[in-house]
């Protein structure tokens, strides 16, 4: 078998049940998880920004919550196999990507088109039904940037990170939208710092993959940056640009001083990371830097939420 095609097993691959863990696989589950957080974190934002905390620990708006994040989920698993449908071919040719389920052979073509085009119509129509016009076109907007526009310039230009980003920062603005039915500007708070977050996390991960990603054709920032000065350079500057965007929450009134320091001590954390790198973008810098973001987000949006539940929001219950 050549390097860019598909094992020959996966025409036979649907004449074997697949297991649940192989769909699973199929929707990018990490990714998918972090999604789906978002999602959460921003109907919950919107709740108290609008002094509705009662109302949103409601057993109807818990419904909505948990409807638009399944809708949500399906949405994005779907938009995953999908991509992966697209990129089977480039998939099998990268060490890293050859074992998903399609390169694999543990399900056919067929299969993988349709669990995606299904997933991404059942889940667009529940957001429309639970979480309103809005939410439902963020969340269409998200599937066809990922898609038509994210997925083929990773063939035809290094601006595809940036593109990318936007397909997951938009998340939170749907949940916001699923509450709401507005957008306000916490709403676009939380765009700015998932959008500016996965900037560094990705040049980091092209970094340390970027022989991978050149063997599949990808033209990745690190794959047509071969001295690296580039990529140290963004991956230097979006962490530095990070910091002040983090702090955006509390200047729009959606967080106090808790979130305030706390973000500021976990941004200048991973800024002295991304100098590191910058000085000596070595393999094991680079992986320092994306492990970092890791858990960056995560402990940013447990902030956020402990500032404006936990601290500020009960006092006003």
């Amino acid at each position: 078998m050549s390097s860019g095609e598909v094992s020959p097993s996966a025409a036979a691959a649907g004449d074997e049940p697949a297991g649940f863990s192989v769909w699973v696989e199929l929707t990018k589950p990490r990714l998918t998880m972090l999604v789906l957080v978002t999602v959460a974190v921003g109907y919950l934002l919107a709740a108290y920004e609008r002094g509705m905390l009662v109302e949103a620990v409601s057993l109807h708006s818990a419904l909505v919550l948990l409807v638009t994040v399944f809708g949500v989920g399906l949405s994005s698993g779907g938009s995953a196999a999908l991509n992966m449908f697209v990129e089977r071919h480039l998939d099998a040719r990268m060490q890293r990507t050859r074992e998903r389920p399609l390169p694999s052979g543990r399900l056919s073509e067929l299969q993988v088109l349709l669990f995606g085009l299904i997933a991404c119509s059942l889940g667009g129509l529940l957001v429309l039904l639970v979480g309103g016009p809005l939410a439902a076109w963020l969340n269409l907007a998200t599937i066809v940037l990922y898609l038509l526009f994210y997925t083929p310039l990773k063939r035809l230009s290094s601006l595809n990170t940036l593109v990318g980003a936007v397909t997951g920062a938009l998340p939170p603005m749907i949940g916001w939208a699923a509450f709401a039915h507005e957008l306000a500007p916490g709403a676009w708070a939380l765009f700015a710092i998932v959008y500016v977050w996965q900037l560094p996390h990705f040049f980091a991960i092209a970094w340390l993959y970027r022989e991978d990603y050149r063997a599949g054709g990808m033209k990745m920032l690190s794959t047509v940056d071969r001295d690296g000065l580039l990529t140290k350079a963004n991956i230097g500057l979006c962490s530095m640009v990070l910091v002040p965007v983090s702090l955006s929450p509390t200047m729009v009134g959606l967080a106090g001083p808790v979130y305030l320091w706390g973000a500021l001590v976990i941004g200048v954390a991973q800024l002295c990371l991304s100098v590191r790198f910058v000085r000596c973008h070595t393999q094991e810098d680079a992986r320092r830097v994306f492990l970092a973001s890791l858990l960056y987000l995560p402990l940013l949006l447990a902030l956020l939420l402990v500032d404006t539940f936990l601290i500020d929001g009960l006092s006003r219950i």
